[in-house]
């Protein structure tokens, strides 16, 4: 259901339709439908296609909207509400969520790029924390392991970062708040239970 709500199956529905009509009002000697629906319609149609050629589907969002709206809406949690707002949206021309971000971090990789699969939000020491559930695919994890310190100050002041490997290629990054001063950098990665 999800992929038909998005503006790219919109558009190309839409133009579809006006497609259509105006094809059948042509066939049929109504030539004031028939002008619009093909005039307009092609176009749309062709557009929504471009649309869908390019489209990423937004991450999962495993919390419901009405949870932790609290803590989600305290100025201090600003950096966490625009990151979930980013990955929760249809993106256009990306291969995958948080792209720019991760090719700062060096944990890109163009043949095999992590993919944001879940986001989930989280109360910690009450404040507001996300956990990012990723398909690691070209990235190994020591990789992430040695980013991990720069993840947190990355996203947001007086974050940290959390890497816990969910299964070979997958693993799931937990920015919370409070910035340690000895750091979780300093632990293993923890192996999947």
């Amino acid at each position: 259901m999800q992929a038909l709500s998005s503006p790219g199956s919109l558009l190309t529905i839409l133009g579809a339709a006006l497609t259509v009509i105006g094809s059948i009002a042509y066939a049929t000697d109504s030539p004031n439908i028939s002008l619009a629906g093909v005039f307009y319609g092609v176009p749309v149609l062709l557009g929504g296609l471009a649309l869908k050629s390019s489209e990423l589907p937004p991450a999962e969002r495993l919390t419901p909207a009405a949870e932790l709206r609290e803590l989600r809406e305290r100025p201090e949690s600003e950096p966490l509400r625009k990151l979930l707002k980013d990955v929760t949206r249809w993106r256009y021309g990306q291969k995958a969520h948080l792209e720019s971000s991760l090719e700062a971090l060096k944990l890109w990789n163009d043949d095999a790029p992590p993919e944001l699969l879940s986001v989930a939000e989280r109360a910690a020491g009450g404040g507001y924390g996300l956990v990012l559930h990723f398909r690691c695919h070209g990235v190994p994890a020591e990789r992430w392991q040695a980013k991990q310190e720069r993840l947190g100050r990355f996203f947001g002041p007086d974050l940290h970062a959390e890497l816990r490997l969910v299964s070979p290629g997958e693993l799931e990054l937990s920015l919370l708040p409070g910035a340690d001063a000895t750091g979780p950098s300093a632990h293993p990665l923890p192996s999947p239970s």
